[in-house]
C-alpha cells in the first residue's frame, strides 16, 4: 500500500484493455491485474462479431442507420428482455468504438457491415467481423496498450489473481488484494476499481449456483472462473439476468459427461444446408420444425427440452445422400465417428438405437413412424416443409447435441454509470464493472444479438477509461 493508483483494472481483456488505455491517456496512474499469462481474455476465442449504428464505415457505404434504430432492433430481437439502460448506453457509444478500432488498424471482411451472422438478422447492415475474428480485435487494441505499458504509464501484472477487495467501514472500495504467480499476496490501494474479469462459464459450481442449471460443456475461456463476480458479491453487489438464459443449438460434445469438451458443431443453420434428419429429445419426441428459418425459434424450443439436449436421427440412405452434417467434417469422417465417439450412435433398428443413445424407445419409434407418414403425405404436423425421404433404411444413426453456453448469461448489476450497485440499487463507492461480468442476459436479453457482447465490452471499457474521476 506504499502507493495509491488512480485506477486498478482487474482483468486485461476486451473491456479492461480499452479502459486502461483511455485512463492512461488522460494521465491517470493505471494498474492492470491479469490472472492469465497474457492479455486479451476471450478475444483469443471469440468470433469477434461487432455491431454499431452511425459509424464512419456505414456513412461511406451509404448505409442509413442510427443508434435509435439499433436500440429498437435489440429490444425487438430480445422481446424486450434486454436491459434498456445498458443497451442504450452501449448503442449510443458503439459507433465511436468501431471508428476507434478501425483507426487502430482493424479491417473487417469485404462487404461488411452486414445484417448479421448465425442468428436473427438486424434490420440494417451494422454487424461486421474480420478474417481472424477476436484475434484481429486483440491485435488492434493491444498495440497501443503495450506502448503505454512500455512507457510506464500502465503497470501490468500478469499471472496475478485478485482475491479480495479492500472495503472501508462505509462500504467504499479502497483497493485490491491479489496473489502473484509465486503465491505472494499484495495489497494495492486504488481510488477506483474496475472489475473487467469476464464471466464464470468455466466454473461449473458457480455456474450452477447462479444459473440454476448445470454447465454441460467445458469449451469456455479457461480463465472465466467468475473471479470478479465473486468479488463484487462479497462487496455487496448482486447478480441479475439468469432468467434470460439461452443455449446454443448444435454443439456436439466429446462425451456424455458433464463439463465435456466441444468436439464439433452440427450444421443446423438451414441457410446452407436443409435438414434431412429429424431432431428428438430424450423422450424421443420431435419438438420443432427442423427446417424453420429462425435459429432463435429452435433455440427457445430447445430450452423446454430435458437438459436442453437433443439427438439428430437419420438412416443409411440419408447418410449417403445428404450433404455433410458436421461442420468442417467430410461425410466419411462423420461416419467414422460412429465407431469411436461416445456421442455418436448406430444400430440396426430404431429400438436398438434408442437403447444405445439413451432415448425413450416408444417415443423414438413413434416419431420416426409419424415423420415417415408426413413424408408420404407431404404434410408435417410441426410445419416442416422440406421432407426429402423417410427414415426407413437401417442402420439408423443418432448424434447427441447438447444445448450449452460458452459465455455467462447472469451478470453483476450496475447502474447507468457502470457503478456496481447493491441490493437497494445504491452504488458501491469506487467500484465499477464492464465486459462479460455484466452477463449476456442484460445486454442481449433472451436472444443472441449480433455484436452485443464484444462491442459493449469495448465500449464500456472506453467510457470508464474516459470518465472515471481522479
Amino acid at each position: 500500500m506504499a502507493e495509491t493508483w488512480d485506477v486498478a483494472v482487474v482483468g486485461g481483456g476486451t473491456a479492461g484493455i480499452p479502459c486502461a488505455i483511455f485512463a492512461a491517456q488522460r494521465g491517470l496512474r493505471v494498474l492492470v491485474l491479469e490472472h492469465a499469462p497474457q492479455v486479451g481474455g476471450t478475444l483469443h476465442y471469440s468470433a469477434g462479431q461487432m455491431s454499431a449504428a452511425g459509424t464512419r464505415r456505414q456513412h461511406e457505404m451509404g448505409i442509413v442507420d442510427s443508434p435509435a434504430r439499433h436500440f429498437a432492433d435489440i429490444m425487438r430481437l430480445s422481446g424486450n428482455t434486454a436491459d434498456p439502460v445498458l443497451v442504450r448506453l452501449a448503442v449510443d457509444h458503439a459507433a465511436a468504438t468501431l471508428d476507434w478500432i478501425e483507426e487502430l488498424g482493424y479491417r473487417p471482411l469485404g462487404g461488411h457491415p452486414i445484417t448479421g451472422l448465425a442468428h436473427e438478422p438486424y434490420d440494417a447492415r451494422r454487424s461486421l467481423v474480420s478474417a481472424e475474428g477476436g484475434l484481429d480485435i486483440r491485435r488492434s487494441i493491444v498495440a497501443p496498450f503495450d506502448d503505454l505499458v512500455a512507457a510506464g504509464r500502465i503497470a501490468l501484472h500478469l499471472d496475478t489473481e485478485a482475491e479480495e477487495l479492500c472495503q472501508d467501514a462505509d462500504g467504499a472500495i479502497r483497493g485490491v488484494i491479489a496473489r502473484d504467480r509465486s503465491g505472494t499476496r499484495h495489497r494495492y490501494a486504488a481510488r477506483n476499481v474496475v472489475l473487467a474479469t469476464g464471466g464464470f462459464a468455466s466454473n461449473p459450481l458457480l455456474f450452477e449456483e447462479l444459473m440454476g442449471r448445470p454447465q454441460f460443456s467445458a469449451f469456455a475461456y479457461p480463465y472465466a472462473q467468475g473471479t470478479g463476480t465473486k468479488l463484487a458479491r462479497a462487496a455487496g453487489g448482486w447478480v441479475r439476468g439468469a432468467d434470460n438464459y439461452l443455449c446454443q443449438f448444435g454443439p456436439i460434445l466429446e462425451t456424455e459427461e458433464r463439463s465435456a469438451r466441444l468436439l464439433a458443431w452440427a450444421d443446423v443453420g438451414v441457410t446452407d444446408r436443409l435438414p434431412w434428419e429429424i431432431y428428438v429429445n430424450s423422450r424421443g419426441a420431435r419438438f420443432v420444425a427442423e427446417d424453420t428459418p429462425s435459429i432463435h425459434t429452435r433455440e427457445t424450443a430447445l430450452l423446454a427440452q430435458p437438459d436442453c439436449r437433443f439427438w439428430i436421427v437419420f438412416d443409411e440412405s440419408i447418410a449417403r445422400k445428404s450433404p455433410p452434417l458436421v461442420v468442417g467434417w467430410s461425410a466419411a469422417k462423420t461416419m467414422a465417428a460412429f465407431a469411436t465417439q461416445p456421442t455418436f450412435h448406430r444400430a440396426g433398428s430404431a429400438d436398438a438405437l434408442a437403447a444405445k443413445a439413451g432415448i425413450e424407445r416408444s417415443g423414438l419409434t413413434a416419431s420416426i413412424s409419424d415423420y415417415n407418414s408426413a413424408v408420404a403425405a407431404g404434410h408435417d404436423a410441426l410445419g416442416r416443409r422440406f421432407l426429402p425421404e423417410p427414415i426407413a433404411h437401417p442402420p439408423f444413426y443418432a448424434i447427441r447435441c447438447q444445448g450449452t453456453s460458452a459465455g455467462s448469461c447472469a451478470g453483476i448489476a450496475v447502474g447507468k454509470e457502470l457503478r456496481v450497485i447493491d441490493a437497494e440499487n445504491e452504488p458501491i463507492p469506487n467500484l465499477f464493472a464492464a465486459g462479460e461480468i455484466l452477463g449476456s442476459g442484460q445486454l442481449m436479453g433472451q436472444a443472441f444479438c449480433g455484436g452485443m457482447m464484444v462491442t459493449p465490452a469495448l465500449t464500456f471499457g472506453r467510457i470508464l477509461g474516459q470518465e472515471i474521476l481522479q
